[in-house]
Protein backbone atom coordinates (compact mmCIF):
# COMPACT_ATOMS: atom_id res chain seq x y z
CA UNK A 1 0.00 0.00 0.00
CA UNK A 2 1.41 3.40 -1.18
CA UNK A 3 1.80 5.63 2.33
CA UNK A 4 0.60 9.71 1.48
CA UNK A 5 3.35 12.47 2.50
CA UNK A 6 1.50 12.72 6.04
CA UNK A 7 1.24 8.73 6.48
CA UNK A 8 5.21 9.01 5.54
CA UNK A 9 5.98 12.17 7.98
CA UNK A 10 3.00 10.05 10.32
CA UNK A 11 5.75 7.33 10.54
CA UNK A 12 8.58 9.40 10.96
CA UNK A 13 7.02 11.13 14.41
CA UNK A 14 6.11 7.60 16.21
CA UNK A 15 10.07 6.72 15.11
CA UNK A 16 11.09 10.23 16.33
CA UNK A 17 9.25 9.89 20.03
CA UNK A 18 10.41 6.01 20.20
CA UNK A 19 13.51 7.56 19.65
CA UNK A 20 13.05 10.05 22.21
CA UNK A 21 11.59 8.28 24.90
CA UNK A 22 14.25 5.79 24.94
CA UNK A 23 17.49 7.61 23.98
CA UNK A 24 16.80 10.69 25.62
CA UNK A 25 18.38 12.64 23.45
CA UNK A 26 17.13 16.45 22.77
CA UNK A 27 14.56 17.03 19.91
CA UNK A 28 16.33 19.48 18.04
CA UNK A 29 19.43 16.62 17.38
CA UNK A 30 16.61 13.95 16.51
CA UNK A 31 14.76 16.59 13.93
CA UNK A 32 17.90 17.11 12.16
CA UNK A 33 18.81 13.35 12.33
CA UNK A 34 15.60 12.49 10.84
CA UNK A 35 16.50 15.11 7.95
CA UNK A 36 19.28 14.11 6.84
CA UNK A 37 18.43 10.24 6.80
CA UNK A 38 14.78 10.52 5.10
CA UNK A 39 14.67 11.88 1.88
CA UNK A 40 11.80 12.01 -0.64
CA UNK A 41 7.76 13.24 -0.37
CA UNK A 42 7.19 13.50 3.00
CA UNK A 43 5.39 16.12 4.85
CA UNK A 44 7.84 17.50 7.06
CA UNK A 45 5.91 20.56 8.02
CA UNK A 46 3.55 18.02 9.61
CA UNK A 47 6.57 16.17 11.34
CA UNK A 48 8.20 19.62 12.23
CA UNK A 49 5.39 20.87 13.86
CA UNK A 50 4.24 17.98 15.51
CA UNK A 51 7.10 15.69 16.82
CA UNK A 52 8.79 18.63 18.71
CA UNK A 53 5.79 19.68 19.98
CA UNK A 54 4.53 16.16 21.85
CA UNK A 55 8.14 15.95 24.40
CA UNK A 56 7.51 19.27 26.27
CA UNK A 57 4.10 18.00 26.68
CA UNK A 58 4.39 14.25 28.33
CA UNK A 59 3.03 15.68 31.27
CA UNK A 60 -0.16 16.45 30.39
CA UNK A 61 -0.32 13.65 27.55
CA UNK A 62 0.03 10.97 30.51
CA UNK A 63 -2.19 12.60 32.72
CA UNK A 64 -4.89 12.69 30.28
CA UNK A 65 -3.92 8.61 29.05
CA UNK A 66 -3.45 7.35 33.15
CA UNK A 67 -7.38 7.44 33.77
CA UNK A 68 -8.00 5.20 30.49
CA UNK A 69 -5.43 2.62 31.40
CA UNK A 70 -6.06 -0.82 32.95
CA UNK A 71 -2.72 -1.04 34.12
CA UNK A 72 0.49 1.27 34.88
CA UNK A 73 2.00 3.45 32.70
CA UNK A 74 5.52 2.02 32.77
CA UNK A 75 4.22 -1.41 31.95
CA UNK A 76 3.37 -0.21 28.70
CA UNK A 77 5.30 -1.48 25.75
CA UNK A 78 7.88 1.62 24.42
CA UNK A 79 6.30 1.51 20.85
CA UNK A 80 2.37 1.75 22.65
CA UNK A 81 3.07 4.16 24.69
CA UNK A 82 4.82 6.22 22.00
CA UNK A 83 1.73 5.68 19.35
CA UNK A 84 -0.87 7.00 22.55
CA UNK A 85 1.08 10.23 23.43
CA UNK A 86 0.74 10.85 19.81
CA UNK A 87 -2.78 10.28 19.63
CA UNK A 88 -3.55 11.71 22.67
CA UNK A 89 -1.52 14.85 21.91
CA UNK A 90 -3.77 14.85 18.43
CA UNK A 91 -6.65 14.51 20.14
CA UNK A 92 -6.18 17.48 22.05
CA UNK A 93 -4.12 19.83 20.68
CA UNK A 94 -4.89 19.04 16.51
CA UNK A 95 -8.60 19.73 16.16
CA UNK A 96 -8.01 19.99 12.64
CA UNK A 97 -7.16 16.18 12.62
CA UNK A 98 -11.22 14.57 13.11
CA UNK A 99 -10.84 11.79 15.70
CA UNK A 100 -11.66 9.12 13.21
CA UNK A 101 -8.45 10.04 11.15
CA UNK A 102 -6.36 10.27 14.47
CA UNK A 103 -7.44 6.92 15.78
CA UNK A 104 -7.35 4.43 12.58
CA UNK A 105 -3.63 5.95 11.95
CA UNK A 106 -2.29 5.65 15.30
CA UNK A 107 -4.13 2.06 14.97
CA UNK A 108 -2.00 1.65 11.31
CA UNK A 109 0.69 2.78 13.39
CA UNK A 110 0.00 -0.03 15.89
CA UNK A 111 -0.20 -2.78 13.67
CA UNK A 112 3.21 -1.59 11.86
CA UNK A 113 5.79 -1.31 14.68
CA UNK A 114 3.61 -2.48 17.52
CA UNK A 115 3.09 -5.98 19.57
CA UNK A 116 0.95 -8.52 17.94
CA UNK A 117 -2.22 -7.29 19.47
CA UNK A 118 -1.76 -3.99 20.71
CA UNK A 119 -3.70 -2.04 18.01
CA UNK A 120 -6.58 -2.67 19.59
CA UNK A 121 -5.40 -1.70 23.04
CA UNK A 122 -4.68 1.65 21.20
CA UNK A 123 -8.15 1.70 19.36
CA UNK A 124 -9.68 1.04 22.88
CA UNK A 125 -8.16 3.87 24.62
CA UNK A 126 -8.43 6.42 22.02
CA UNK A 127 -11.66 5.52 21.21
CA UNK A 128 -12.54 6.33 25.19
CA UNK A 129 -10.67 9.34 24.55
CA UNK A 130 -12.09 10.57 21.64
CA UNK A 131 -15.90 10.16 23.39
CA UNK A 132 -14.18 12.80 26.29
CA UNK A 133 -12.32 15.07 24.09
CA UNK A 134 -14.44 15.37 21.14
CA UNK A 135 -17.95 15.62 22.52
CA UNK A 136 -19.19 17.24 19.99
CA UNK A 137 -17.41 15.49 17.10
CA UNK A 138 -18.33 11.76 18.51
Amino acid sequence: KKLSDRQKARRMVLQALYQWQLAGAPVTDIQAEFRGYYQGKIDWAYFNEVFPAIPPRVTELDAALTPLLDREMSALDPVELSVLRFGMYELLHRIDVPYKVVINECVELAKVFGATDGHKYINGILDRAARTIRTLEV
